[in-house]
Order: structure tokens, then sequence, then C-alpha cells
């Protein structure tokens, strides 16, 4: 080539490579809003609305994949009427394989149709419900890291020189903008839930005795609570009902987590209510039941309530389907069935009571059942049997119930707890 020579180009070639120059910097652009923002909501809007203006096109929809029900469902829908994204959102959702926009996610490939009416994959549902008209649509599907994610979709677009490669890329990058944002949101959802969890415990921990220990003349009361989560269903409580007697309440709430720990706030709630009232154990685990008779149905307590008097040691007892307790008496481990009704809150009826008199040196032990139900690595349950053999090779004395948790922990060592540990320790000097 000679200095001085000149290349001389069609105005056409020229203008093409400013629609590429043009698109290009639509796509920058693009790319440069996807990256500003970890919020879902406003990165789609945003990135939909310079989609449609890039494509010219009359409307823009976003379909996320659900994975549990397996089905698109509409996310967010731009056109002239803005009550037709609502409608989709609420009343629409398709199948893999249903329509243009479930093929397109079926076989993760993109689909142009230039005349919807003549493409027997259209579904019209859509536009039957919101009164708008499908002419031309779009679909590319986005695909991320964990597979499918949803479709977009293009419609009624008046561009048609578009470079296809160059809105798959554009997709890709959608795809992947959309999957941030989505474990972004779930990450501040984990953490919502966590400070709810924390928050939920301080709350129930505050129900609970402020100490766990309560000692009065001959009786000494110790209690340990270790929920398997950061809430539980198991309670106790100590109570003074009348003047030289002492109340002890253990308990276990069905279910687990939030509503169990709500559940538990009311019960406790309740109990002190009632046990303020009213001496004889029975008595208030009759009023009880008739105030959680109008529980949630399948929420339930068993539980054991006993009143001690504090001069003679006569304690009275009454069960509601709780585990019987031990009592430990001159070296020996004796089970103790409480005369008991069902768990409270099921069906409406009186609870009996007996009679226990205390002796020197003795020792009550008061459980639920997630300490023998614990299990380890190979699924085995420890069993109440293997509780009162290591109750009576242990024998009463201090560290009682701390040495029964260190059992049951080593025998659980590796395996997630399953159910709360509450441990009620009565003695009577």
């Amino acid at each position: 080539m000679t200095e001085g020579a000149r290349i001389t180009v069609s105005e056409d070639y020229l203008r093409g490579l400013e629609k590429k120059i043009e698109a290009l910097t639509d796509v920058v652009k693009l790319f440069s809003t996807i990256s500003a923002t970890l919020d879902l909501e406003v990165l789609i809007k945003l990135v939909m609305e310079q989609a449609k203006r890039m494509m010219e096109a009359e409307g823009c929809s976003i379909l996320l994949y659900n994975r549990k029900t397996k089905k698109l469902e509409f996310e967010v829908t731009l056109c002239d009427d803005d009550a037709a994204s609502g409608i989709l959102k609420e009343k629409v959702s398709l199948d893999l394989g249903q329509g243009i926009a479930g093929w397109v996610a079926a076989n993760q490939e993109p689909l142009v149709i230039d005349d919807v009416t003549k493409d027997s994959r259209f579904y019209s549902g859509a536009d039957r419900l919101t009164g708008f008209t499908t002419r031309n649509l779009s679909a590319f599907p986005l695909v991320g890291r964990r597979g499918l994610i949803g479709v977009a979709e293009i419609i009624n677009t008046r561009k048609k020189d578009l470079d296809p490669e160059l809105l798959k890329i554009l997709c890709r990058q959608f795809a992947i903008a959309i999957e941030n944002a989505l474990y972004h949101r779930e990450s501040l959802e984990r953490e919502r839930l966590r400070q709810e969890l924390r928050i939920a415990s301080e709350v129930q921990k505050s129900f609970l005795p402020q100490e766990p220990v309560f000692s009065k003349g001959r009786l000494t009361v110790s209690a340990v609570n270790i929920p398997a989560s950061k809430v539980g269903g198991d309670i106790y409580d100590f109570t003074e009902p009348a003047e030289g007697k002492a109340g002890v309440l253990i308990g276990d709430v069905s279910g687990k987590g939030i509503s169990a720990a709500l559940y538990m706030a009311k019960i406790i709630s309740d109990f002190r209510y009632t046990a303020h009232l009213e001496e004889s154990p029975e008595v208030v685990l009759n009023r009880l039941n008739s105030r959680l008779s109008a529980a949630p149905m399948g929420m339930f307590l068993t539980a054991i309530y006993m009143v001690v008097d504090l001069g003679t040691g006569e304690a009275a007892l009454s069960g509601a389907g709780h585990p019987p307790m031990l009592l430990v008496r001159d070296g020996e481990v004796r089970v103790m069935d409480v005369l008991s009704g069902p768990p409270l809150g099921i069906l409406p009826l009186q609870y009996p009571c007996r009679t226990l008199s205390l002796r020197e040196g003795d020792t009550l032990l008061l459980l639920t059942d997630g300490v023998f139900e614990a299990k380890n690595p190979e699924g085995e349950r420890i069993g109440f049997n293997r509780i009162v053999e290591f109750v009576r090779q242990r024998g009463s004395g201090e560290g009682l119930l701390e040495g029964i948790v260190e059992y049951v922990n080593g025998f659980s060592r590796g395996v997630e707890k399953g159910d709360d540990i509450t441990l009620v320790e009565v003695r009577w000097a």
C-alpha cells in the first residue's frame, strides 16, 4: 500500500458499524446496571427498563423458576398497563415445557418468534387475563451456577437487528447477577432468622426462673434446661403457692422452634397465675388444662406439678402424660409413676393427685423425654433404663444433673440434638 492511500467503505457499512457501537454502548450500560446492586427487585426492574428501551419493545417479563413447585412464576412485567404485572404474578405460573417460556426453560435454548399466532407453543392465557396482545416474542433462558434460574421475555419488539450472540452474553451476565442477588437475599433472610431466634431465645429464657436453684428450709430444687436449638419447648418453674409450701413444675411442650417457644410462654404465664390462686396441684392442672383447650391443633403439654409442705416434707403430685420420675432413697433408685391424665390441652377432664412423704436424704429426679430419647451415631436411643442405671451407679449427691447431661452428651456425641433436655432435682435434707 502506497503512502497516503485511502480505503473507501460504503455508507451502509458505516451505518452498520454505528449500530454495533450503539448496541455495544447499550450493553456496557446494562453491564454497569447489573453490577450496581444486589437488591433483586431493583436489579430486575432496572435491567428490564433498559432492555425494553434497547429493543424498542412494548413489554418485558422475567419469570423465575421455583424449585419447590417446579414452575415458572412471573416476577416482574413491564408494559404500559401497570396492573398487568400484579395479575401475572398472582394468577399465572407455567410448567416446564408449557408456553414459549416453558419450552425455553426446559430446553435452555433461546427462541425468537416473529408471529406468535403461528407457533403452537404460545400460551395465550396471559393475554386473556391482562388484555395485552402479544404479536412477537423473544425468550432467553437464564442459567446460573445452580442451573435454571428463569426466563427473560421481550415482547412486541420493533428492533430486529440486535446481535443474538450479544443478547446471549447479556443474558448470561444477567443470570449471574440474579443468582448473586438471590444468594444475597437468602443470606439476609438467614441473618434475619438468626436475629429473630436470638431474640426469641432471650425472651424465652426470661420466662424461666432467673436462677436455676430454689432453696427454702429443708428443700433444695435445682434445674438444667438445654434447648435442642436456639429456642425450645421444655419448661420448669418454682413457685410458693402459700406460706410454708413450695411448688415445682416440669413440662414438655409438643413441637419445636418458634411455635413451641410461643406456646411455652403462654403456658408459663397461665401456670403462674393459676398456681398463685391454688395450693392443690391437681386443681392447678385442671384449670391449666381448661385454659389450654383452645390451643392450636396438635399443641399440648406433658407435665408434673408437685407442691411440697416445707414443714413435713409431704409432697402432693399431679401428672399429665409426663415420663416417670426417679426417687433416690437409701442408695436405691425407684421409678415412680405419677397418677396421670393425658397431656394438657387435649381433653376436658379432672386430673388425679397422689402424695409422697419425703424422708431425710431423699432425691427426686424429674426429666423430659429429650434426656432418654437422645441417639448415638448408629441411631440407637439411650433409653430410659440406661438413665436409671446411670443414676443407680452414680448415686445422688452434688453434680448429679451435670453428670447426667455429660453422660447423655457422651452417648450422642457427633449427633445433632433432636429434642430439648430438662432435668429437675428435688432434695430433702
